[in-house]
């Protein structure tokens, strides 16, 4: 799979190509649907499937930190694009050059004289340029003219309502871990590389690893039994807070897991983390015996909820609110189909 940065280095190789433009943060169903979709006609037509995304996303562009936090780092978004079919990635940076772009100069721009667009599948709500013209007749018109066709994504629901990241979100900060994992078809994980910190945690007797997080990609607030997927296939038990440590500070938002009955050397290393429980809220304690005895009660209860969990991931499914699970307010808006 190739991933392909900017315009400028686009070649003529890259050209001709079954296409969709998007964020695909999660790469949920919903977005797996439209994967299968692009991948139908790719065979047919007997071209690549490319996936044209934007870095740093629209949204995240024009509303900075008031913009809804990610579900995946680019990083892990493009090897879940890859695992879903998608031969190509074109990861435009969204910037005052493009945003200044009209509908008709994208069009020309990107997928006519860049991409070669053999054919299009994009939502029927999909709206794009600076002048606000770009919507999916236009895409039509083009296609006409310019020898490409176009086809808007098929609706993919379930339980009545269409998948998309905003209801991830919402699962997600409720602690519905197994509900979430309905819609992106899979276990939602926190990953990273283990990096070596201040290792206050030896000093309280609770050694964690710690994995620096993004800001944008900060989808998960507080303290968490998880399951660990070690470097050697292993799986271990443990507690997680995700957030900002108040007790002790933090320059950026850190995942701090610490793993029952283990004893190795994870630094530098890759981990992978499932949440599986939210116990509570991130706390900024009276300091660190407080912190401590707080962390003993969390052990204590993590190691209850799995002592009743069977082995399958994600073990837990919390309460949640019918309202919380309502059709996505983003509804109709640009590029719906990957909203967030």
């Amino acid at each position: 799979m190739q991933v392909i940065r900017g315009l400028h280095n686009l070649r003529d190789e890259h050209r001709g190509c079954v296409a969709t433009i998007g964020n695909f943060d999660g790469v949920h169903r919903g977005h797996q649907a439209i994967l299968d979709q692009l991948r139908e006609r790719a065979r047919a037509l007997g071209l690549p499937v490319t996936v044209v995304v934007f870095e740093p996303q629209p949204r995240e562009f024009f509303a900075g930190d008031q913009a809804p936090t990610r579900l995946t780092r680019l990083r892990d978004k493009v090897e879940l694009l890859a695992e879903h079919g998608a031969d190509r990635v074109l990861c435009l940076p969204f910037n005052d050059t493009l945003r200044s772009l009209t509908a008709r100069a994208f069009i020309e721009r990107v997928l006519v004289e860049g991409l070669g667009v053999r054919h299009l599948v994009v939502g029927d709500d999909f709206r794009f340029g600076c002048d606000r013209r770009g919507d999916f007749a236009l895409l039509e018109a083009a296609g006409a003219e310019r020898g490409f066709g176009v086809e808007h994504t098929r609706s993919f629901l379930l339980d009545c309502e269409r998948v998309s990241s905003t209801r991830v979100r919402t699962l997600l900060a409720c602690g519905n871990f197994a509900q979430a994992a309905r819609l992106l078809g899979r276990p939602y994980r926190l990953a990273g590389r283990v990096v070596r910190d201040r290792q206050l945690g030896r000093t309280i007797g609770v050694p964690t690893a710690n994995l620096p997080q993004s800001v944008r990609a900060l989808a998960l607030q507080g303290v968490y039994a998880v399951i660990a997927e070690l470097p050697d296939g292993r799986r271990a038990e443990g507690v997680a807070n995700v957030g900002w440590r108040p007790t002790v500070g933090s320059q950026r938002p850190v995942l701090e897991v610490h793993l029952f009955d283990f004893d190795g050397d994870l630094y530098d290393q890759p981990l992978s983390v499932v949440p599986c429980a939210k116990l509570r809220g991130e706390v900024k304690f009276d300091g660190l015996d407080a912190l401590k005895t707080q962390i003993g009660l969390d052990q204590a209860r993590a190691r209850r909820f799995f002592a009743t969990a069977d082995d399958s991931l994600p073990l837990a499914s919390a309460p949640l609110a019918r309202e919380a699970v309502t059709s996505d307010s983003s509804a109709g808006q640009p590029a719906d189909h990957d909203d967030g």
